[in-house]
């Protein structure tokens, strides 16, 4: 009986710190808090420096590699939305898998990081739309796929940036959502970008709540799953 004793401590102390280190504030914001705090964190210097920190975290080099290898089959859509496209960390890797008849649209809430996409970028491919996830300024079922990584966690509550998302994808279309998990890891990089956290269970719940069906979780390496890093990674569905 001691070792389950000690294992269950463990994970109080570790659920306790964790609690501890997270921001806060955004899940106390109001919508104009909300999308004042993301300008002014993103037009400045820390917006400026997402490129760099995103190679040294690897989700720019892991989320190219997920792409490359099929495990989510981008080559199989024909309009792309990127939301939260920042300076273009993911957008390169989507331009770089498709071909030039696929519609690619970026949006962002912040101009700033929209202009720092197009000087890395320099593509006339993607179309840039300074924009907010909770209010998307595209027509319903617009694409057949939505990618969102390490956004909808600026949100107070998920479920808002989610519904504009099913909205404009078409049935049966895919999102590829990626989200910062409640973990230690994930509670210090809340406290860098100033947002929140999610469990597991409570954003499924979010996403089947406004419609989306959980079709599958990913993992950038064995080495992720076991000591779950890297986020939440899961494509889901709206349904047809």
């Amino acid at each position: 009986m001691p070792v389950p004793r000690l294992r269950s401590g463990s994970t109080r102390v570790r659920q306790s710190l964790r609690r501890f280190v997270e921001f806060k504030g955004i899940r106390r914001a109001h919508d104009s808090d909300y999308r004042d705090t993301v300008k002014k964190l993103y037009d400045g210097p820390r917006g400026a420096a997402i490129r760099l920190s995103s190679v040294i975290s690897l989700h720019d080099p892991l989320v190219g590699y997920m792409l490359r290898s099929g495990q989510f089959d981008i080559g199989r859509f024909r309009s792309i939305l990127d939301v939260g496209s920042g300076s273009g960390q993911i957008l390169r890797h989507v331009l770089r898998q498709t071909g030039d008849d696929v519609r690619i649209v970026a949006c962002d809430l912040s101009p700033n990081m929209l202009h720092r996409a197009r000087l890395r970028l320099k593509s006339d491919r993607p179309q840039f739309v300074a924009a907010d996830m909770k209010n998307l300024p595209f027509a319903d079922e617009s694409f057949d796929c939505i990618t969102c990584g390490w956004v909808i966690e600026h949100l107070p509550d998920p479920r808002p940036g989610l519904r504009e998302m099913l909205r404009v994808l078409q049935p049966g279309g895919s999102l590829l959502l990626m989200a910062t998990e409640d973990t230690l890891t994930g509670a210090l990089s809340s406290r860098t970008w100033k947002c929140r956290t999610y469990n597991r269970d409570e954003l499924r719940e979010a996403c089947e709540e406004v419609g989306f069906e959980w079709t599958q979780q990913f993992w950038f390496t064995r080495m992720h799953r076991a000591l779950r890093l890297g986020g939440i990674l899961v494509e889901v569905r709206k349904p047809v």
